[in-house]
């Protein structure tokens, strides 16, 4: 008898009388698969289940009990669930925590379905992590949150199914900030991800800055999310940016309590300043804010802090834009470097503190996490400050800033840190890890498997081999726990997203064998008969990914901010009126005098892509990556076309989709390898003295033109013909974080302007920085 058959014999469901959420949840899924069982509460659940009697649950004392008696040698210091079904339709499903429960009633009807009974007296499965978080979740609070119809309870059951435990939930309500702005200032914007604390509740310090009809909207979806958290079993939490900045007439009333400018005073035409929160007020206020927010969401668990970015930052620390500044209490004139960055590492642990300490008031599990990158001038004396519940979020515990130090999988002179190609992680993370355990925190290691650092916007692109690579590498340094960067693909946009059922099986299995993990995966997706195809198609895409060599910022989410699919890549961007490049500047994640607006090279004052860098980029990317890519592609049309031909229906839906994937894909790569030769041939043109160099570099450019507007024409067509989501799309409109259903509309301008202005002359104005702007956003000489 099979598991399934012996599930129809259920009569009753018994979840516990009072208990968790998840146990409803998980008690009516079971109960969704069996004849017609009832799913009752029961208070008496002691001993073994009677006859069609299938009990779910947490494990308290009496199940604990009821494993030992059957024999069960519980993993130490790991979550587990815990799985028993006789023929009579009675068993149990227990978890370790709340966290796994629904986890382990999919992972009954999904995997174990066919299983035998006689194998079925006791399943003890240990989770590979305790802690799997979400990370600033691009489509469910961050800023691709206003993605075309969006099922949330789908998604966070997504979530649970796949084995994570935290889930982020903090996200505004609204479109777009209400953050004041200058005119032609794009800065405003930075403020829709990652909201602070006062973007949901106050203090009384700052009672009646933001209009309370904001704050309701935004904390009512909070708790919402926060209760599809829990009814799944997920632990919920925030990331905020703090200390951001505050309304500049809060600092009219209360001038003692301005901190450090913390805007980029290239991109913002405003100054921002933060709260000083060396002052025992500005901390109060906070510690009043984060449990306010408690004693309406006391299942609030942990708050991600990110700093010194987006409006936000400690004072007198070395990365914030304008150098180390801040209020009058922390530091006295004369002060050295050095004793400088003690001093603000000191505040920097001390507001970690004020936060947990205030939120563990109401909720004494309650965790604050950092990211170390921001601080690397004060690393050293921030390090022995995290303890006692103040953890990490970290690509490398190895660096101490923004610095690259893990080679690409195909490209060792490459280096990289975050993104699919980060798929390794060194033992030497491992002592500092264990260091900071000691002290009652730990490190969370980020991984990026969905679209996020990915190709951004693309959906549901698979690398289930470098998946596999990244949780092994994590699972061997025995890491406390990980977090997705980006969030998971949407179900019913990507609903064959085989990176997240990777994830989903090496949770399950951490000594699982990856060859036979993707096949059964492909065999679910596809049927057995076609799974073979489907595993060598991933395999080439992957292939043609691991071969790609990505350009900083372009092949993360630059494609999109810096409106990289849809503006003219032409001999001299400056050539095109203002007003006919508008419709993509004006959406730009960019400030009027950006240098990026005429070279593709250059962001602000940062070198993107040097052009060597982007030379050696397109040459590689024509050597290795289109061959497999093709092959991939000519696969799966052709197992699309023969699974039509066999009215498999099953089969051409997965073929179809993956084939327009890897199509998306294609049309990616190939916008991003013009650009590197945009780089090259443009810079090298203006650079060169002699005519034969400057026509070698005007036929480089020539073609790449010729090509990017057949690329361009590709985009068009899969727009129209696919009938599967295969990018992020708002249909509230675009804003310079996603793009909107007026994307064929700007290609075809793009087009247009390729055609009119290829024979230019290749040009970079160097000093277009300088330009004044009228601040209208346009630029006058």
């Amino acid at each position: 008898m099979k598991t399934r058959e012996a599930l129809r014999r259920t009569r009753i469901v018994s979840i516990p009388e009072k208990g968790f959420p998840v146990e409803e949840t998980a008690g009516r899924e079971i109960q969704s698969s069996t004849d017609g069982a009832e799913c009752r509460r029961d208070s008496s659940r002691r001993g073994r289940p009677a006859a069609g009697v299938f009990q779910v649950g947490v494990a308290g004392p009496a199940g604990l009990k009821k494993l030992a008696a059957l024999g069960a040698r519980l993993p130490a210091g790991r979550e587990w669930i815990a799985l028993r079904i006789a023929a009579d339709g009675s068993g149990f499903l227990l978890s370790s925590s709340p966290r796994f429960l629904f986890t382990g009633a999919r992972h009954l009807l999904e995997d174990l379905a066919e299983e035998d009974v006689t194998r079925m007296k006791l399943r003890l499965v240990p989770l590979s992590f305790a802690v799997e978080k979400s990370t600033f979740d691009l489509v469910l609070t961050q800023y691709a949150r206003i993605i075309r119809p969006f099922d949330r309870e789908q998604y966070i059951r997504e979530y649970a199914r796949l084995g994570f435990s935290h889930l982020e939930v903090n996200g505004l309500a609204v479109p777009f900030p209400i953050e004041p702005g200058v005119p032609a200032e794009f800065y405003a914007d930075f403020y829709t991800y990652a909201p602070a604390l006062d973007q949901f509740t106050s203090s009384v310090l700052n009672k009646g800055f933001y209009p309370r009809e904001y704050l309701d909207a935004n904390r009512n979806r909070l708790r919402d999310n926060a209760r599809l958290a829990l009814k799944y079993g997920l632990t919920p939490g925030l990331l905020c940016f703090e200390p951001r900045s505050m309304p500049e007439a809060f600092f009219r009333k209360y001038p003692t309590l301005r901190g450090p400018r913390v805007d980029h005073p290239f991109r913002s035409f405003q100054p921002r300043y933060a709260l000083t929160v060396v002052h025992p007020a500005a901390r109060a206020h906070y510690a009043e804010m984060i449990g306010n927010l408690l004693k309406e969401v006391p299942e609030l668990e942990f708050m991600a802090v990110w700093s010194n970015d987006s409006g936000s930052g400690f004072e007198h620390t070395k990365s914030l834009y304008v150098g180390r500044n801040g209020g009058p209490f922390l530091v006295r004139e004369w002060k050295d470097d050095e004793e400088i960055a003690k001093s603000a590492a000191a505040n920097v642990a001390r507001f970690y503190e004020t936060l947990r300490d205030a939120a563990s008031a109401v909720n004494p599990a309650f965790r604050v996490i950092t990211r170390l990158e921001s601080f690397y001038g004060e690393r050293k004396h921030l390090w022995p400050l995290l303890r006692d519940r103040i953890d990490v979020e970290v690509n490398s515990l190895l660096t101490s800033g923004w610095e690259n130090n893990y080679p690409h999988p195909s490209y060792k002179d490459v280096q990289v840190l975050g993104a699919a190609y980060h798929q390794t992680l060194s033992d030497k993370e491992r002592a500092p890890a264990r260091e900071l355990e000691s002290r009652g925190s730990r490190a969370l290691f980020y991984h990026y498997f969905a679209a996020f650092g990915n190709f951004e916007p693309l959906l549901g692109l698979p690398f289930p081999w470098l998946t596999h690579e990244k949780l092994k590498a994590a699972a061997r340094l025995d890491a406390a726990g990980l977090a997705w960067m980006g969030g998971i693909h949407p179900p019913d946009k990507a609903p064959y997203a085989v990176n997240q059922d990777v994830f989903r099986s090496f949770q399950l299995d951490a000594g699982l064998d990856i060859e036979t993990a993707v096949r059964e995966i492909a065999g679910r997706y596809a049927g057995a008969r076609w799974a073979g195809r489907l595993v060598r198609a991933w395999r080439l895409i992957e292939t043609a990914y691991r071969r790609f060599m990505p350009l900083p910022l372009y092949s993360g989410y630059g494609m999109v901010w810096n409106r990289l699919l849809v503006r003219p890549l032409i001999p001299d961007i400056e050539a095109v009126p203002e007003a006919e490049r508008d419709y993509y500047e004006s959406v730009m994640v960019s400030p009027p005098h950006n240098p990026n607006k005429v070279d593709l090279s250059k962001d602000v004052l940062f070198e993107l892509v040097p052009p060597a860098y982007a030379r050696k980029a397109h040459r590689r990317i024509d050597r290795s990556v289109w061959k497999p890519l093709a092959q991939a592609l000519a696969l799966l049309a052709g197992t699309r076309d023969e699974a039509r031909t066999k009215r498999d229906v099953r089969a051409f839906e997965v073929f179809q989709d993956q084939f327009f994937r890897a199509g998306a894909l294609k049309c990616v790569f190939e916008t991003q390898r013009n650009a590197a030769v945009w780089i090259d041939a443009v810079h090298g043109f203006q650079s060169s003295r002699s005519a034969r160099a400057k026509a070698r570099f005007r036929t480089l450019l020539d073609d790449m033109i010729g090509r990017e507007i057949a690329n361009s024409r590709d985009l068009i067509a899969l727009w129209r013909e696919a009938p599967v989501e295969w990018m992020m799309v708002s249909d509230l409109g675009e804003t310079p974080f996603i793009y909107g259903e007026n994307f064929p509309d700007l290609l075809e301008k793009k087009i247009a302007l390729m055609r009119r202005h290829r024979k230019d002359e290749p040009r970079i104005d160097e000093n277009f920085m300088f330009k004044i702007t009228t601040g209208s956003s346009k630029n006058v000489t």
